[in-house]
Formats: C-alpha cells, sequence, structure tokens
C-alpha cells in the first residue's frame, strides 16, 4: 500500500473517529429552564445585496413573530428594489429600519455590512434606554424563515449572563425539491445534531451565517468591528466570542429555514467561499490555543485545522485507482482474486460507514422518508461530499491568486 494511501486512509479515520464520540455526546441534550424575567429585546440585521426577490416575504414573516423585536435592513448598495421593499414596510410598521449604504464604502463583504448595522443601532439612538445585556441581535439572512417558536426556544439560553451567543439549527425549505436539495438539507441537520449538539459538552459551538443570535454587550466587547472582513465571518466571530470568555450555546429544537441551492456548480461556487472562509480563519489558531477554554481547545483546533484534513483525503480516490490497479496485476499475476471479504468490509467502512450514521441521525430528524430510504440517502451523501474537494482546491486557487471578493449565492 502506498505512503498516501496510508496517509489519506489515516485522516479518514481519525474523521470516522471524531464523528463517532460527537455522535454519543450529542444524544440526550436538556433544554434550559424556562426564566421568571422578561425576554430580551431582538433586533434582526439583515444585511442585504439585491434581494428583492425574497426580501418582502422575509420581512413579513419577521414582522408576525410574537415577542418585543425589531429589523434593521442594511442595504449594500443594491441595484435592485431592495431598498423600495425596505422603505414600504417600514411605512408600514414601525419596527422595520433601514441603513442604505453607498458605493465606495458598500459591497465589500458581510461583514462589512454587519459592522455598518451594527454601528448604526448603536450611534442611531434606536436602542436608547435599553440595557444591552438584554439586547439580542440576530443575524437573518435574507432568505431564512425562522420557526414561529424561535424567540420562545432561544429566550432561555439568555437567562445565563455567561450566554454570549445562541444559534439554532438549519434546514433547507425546499427539500423537496430534488436529490441535490435534500442532501443539503442533510448536511445541515447532521451538522447540527451530531457536532453542534456534541460540543455543548465541550463548550466549543460555532455560530452559522444564518439564526446566530447574539447578546449586544458580547458583540460590543469585541471592539468595534466585531465582525471581521473573513469571507465566514460567522465561524471567526464564534472563535472569538469563546476566546474571550463567552459561552456560545446552541438551540436544538428551533431551527431557521433557508433556501437550498439547486445548481450543482452554484453549490460548487458557494462552498469554495465557505471553505476559502475557513482557510482564513486558521489565522485565529494561536488566540485558540492560548484563550480558548481547556475542553474547547482541542475542538477548535481540529475543527480550523479540518480543511487541510480535507484536502488530504481528496487525495484518497486516486491512491485507490492506484491501489486497485496494483491488486488487479496481483490477481493476474496470481491467478486468483487477492480481494478477501475482509478487505471490501475494510473498504466499505472507511467510505460508506459514517453513511450509516449520517442516515440514522436525519431519520430521527425527518421521519418521512422512513429508515431504509434515510440509511440509503446516507449512502448519496457520501457521495455527495465529494463536491467538499472540488470546492476546496478552487478556494485554494482563489487563495493563492489573491482573490478575496465575496461569491454571493444567487436567489431563486
Amino acid at each position: 500500500m502506498s505512503p498516501l494511501l496510508w496517509l489519506s486512509s489515516a485522516v479518514i479515520v481519525l474523521g470516522l473517529g471524531y464523528t463517532c464520540v460527537m455522535f454519543v455526546l450529542s444524544r440526550g441534550v436538556r433544554r434550559p429552564a424556562r426564566p421568571a424575567e422578561p425576554a430580551p429585546f431582538y433586533v434582526f440585521l439583515m444585511a442585504c445585496l439585491d434581494e428583492e426577490k425574497v426580501l418582502a416575504a422575509s420581512l413579513q414573516r419577521l414582522r408576525g413573530l410574537p415577542g418585543d423585536l425589531a429589523v434593521l435592513v442594511v442595504d449594500d448598495a443594491s441595484s435592485d428594489a431592495t431598498a423600495d421593499i425596505v422603505r414600504d414596510a417600514a411605512a408600514e410598521d414601525g419596527r422595520i429600519w433601514l441603513l442604505q449604504r453607498t458605493l465606495p464604502d458598500a459591497r465589500r463583504g458581510k461583514g462589512a455590512a454587519l459592522n455598518a448595522g451594527l454601528a448604526h443601532l448603536l450611534d442611531s439612538g434606536l436602542l436608547t434606554g435599553r440595557d444591552p445585556d438584554r439586547v439580542v441581535v440576530c443575524v437573518l439572512d435574507a432568505d431564512g424563515r425562522l420557526d414561529t417558536d424561535a424567540l420562545e426556544e432561544v429566550t432561555p439560553y439568555f437567562a445565563d449572563p455567561g450566554t454570549g451567543a445562541v444559534q439554532v439549527g438549519v434546514r433547507m425549505y425546499n427539500r423537496h425539491t430534488g436529490l441535490l436539495a435534500r442532501l443539503q438539507d442533510m448536511e445541515f441537520v447532521v451538522y447540527t445534531d451530531v457536532f453542534q449538539n456534541g460540543r455543548r459538552h465541550l463548550g466549543s459551538v460555532g455560530l452559522g451565517g444564518n439564526g446566530q443570535f447574539m447578546r449586544l454587550s458580547a458583540l460590543t466587547r469585541l471592539g468595534a468591528d466585531p465582525w471581521s472582513d473573513c469571507l465566514t465571518e460567522d465561524l471567526d466571530l464564534g472563535v472569538r466570542m469563546l476566546a474571550a470568555g463567552w459561552q456560545n450555546r446552541f438551540c436544538h429544537t428551533t431551527a431557521v429555514h433557508q433556501q437550498a441551492v439547486l445548481s450543482p456548480k452554484r453549490l460548487v461556487r458557494q462552498r469554495s467561499r465557505w471553505f476559502q472562509g475557513h482557510l482564513q480563519a486558521g489565522r485565529l489558531l494561536p488566540l485558540v490555543i492560548r484563550r480558548a477554554p481547556f475542553a474547547a481547545a482541542p475542538d477548535l483546533v481540529y475543527h480550523l485545522l479540518s480543511p487541510w484534513f480535507l484536502l488530504l483525503t481528496s487525495l484518497l480516490p486516486l491512491a485507490f485507482l492506484a491501489s486497485g490497479a496494483a491488486l488487479a496485476l496481483a490477481s493476474l499475476q496470481a491467478g486468483q482474486s487477492v480481494v478477501s471479504p475482509a478487505v471490501f468490509a475494510a473498504w466499505y467502512a472507511l467510505s460508506f460507514g459514517v453513511g450509516l450514521i449520517y442516515g440514522y441521525v436525519y431519520w430521527r430528524r425527518d421521519r418521512e422518508l422512513g429508515l431504509l430510504r434515510s440509511l440509503l440517502l446516507g449512502h448519496a451523501f457520501v457521495l455527495y461530499g465529494y463536491q467538499w474537494f472540488a470546492a476546496g482546491w478552487w478556494a485554494v486557487g482563489r487563495a493563492l491568486s489573491g482573490r478575496q471578493t465575496w461569491l454571493k449565492t444567487a436567489r431563486t
């Protein structure tokens, strides 16, 4: 067996072991107790660039949520009717606010738009008289559809003064439209139900770009611009929250629903941005080693290094082809097959064993498919994961060429 195959297989075994540990840790999660004090004031912060296709419906849904809330839309110099949609909604509901940015300051990435929105909240007087510890900022994408019980489910976590942020689950609202959308839904369900729930025990819960709730006082203590220029500003922010001594929590009883990408090309393009941002977040490794909580640090280090593990794993198919050719040649020379049942079982375990776990987890969350179909979908999900190889090397190419521009996902 070649050294490349040994090394790639070792990385896969490491990943399988990590997944199994997280799966065990993720079982039996408890809800926090309901607080006696009033709920916080929620401000939904939406950074928008050309979102006319989905924004009006999103604002209407937010206006219908129960609770004390407001919505600030940061229009990042849109070329469509985004700003007009917000103005029309604001004329009907005083809880809808608009911040309109213009070039050349606009279109510098989502982090810059969010920072501008936060500065506007703090400087405009919109939050005058409110305790920053009792104000929660929720970053929501323009296509985000929160469950109606989201605020009720998130509020108990903020009763703990040490909670800086809460991330809710993520689902695809168009998951019924085809296999690609269903696999994206499975991807987010597996990530949240296994890894985010598991990280609750380690204190290393991460933040996502949609449905992340943050205490205003926690954000302001990170500086004037808490969101970085990283292409995954959410990952960056979550790590720095933990390093600053705050707790990130995961709420598994509610979710935000977003639009799955229906084109393979657009999917790889989107994931290349995420991958490149994850590579950029590697600069946080010294901070994690110095200041992250003891129990959380190893998981955060593994998480920040995972893009490099994935790139190494991407070489495995080539190594398998080389080894398969060598086995075929040995079989021909020996006059009999050298592929034993044990070899086949090892190959299946390395290639598709984790798909059984993923299929079971997805079935627990979405019973409409049935257990057998969910397990089969888990095998398809393993093959779907290969798109990360293309996205990863695309991201590496962009990074090496110095391209850091935002690859925005088009709405349909």
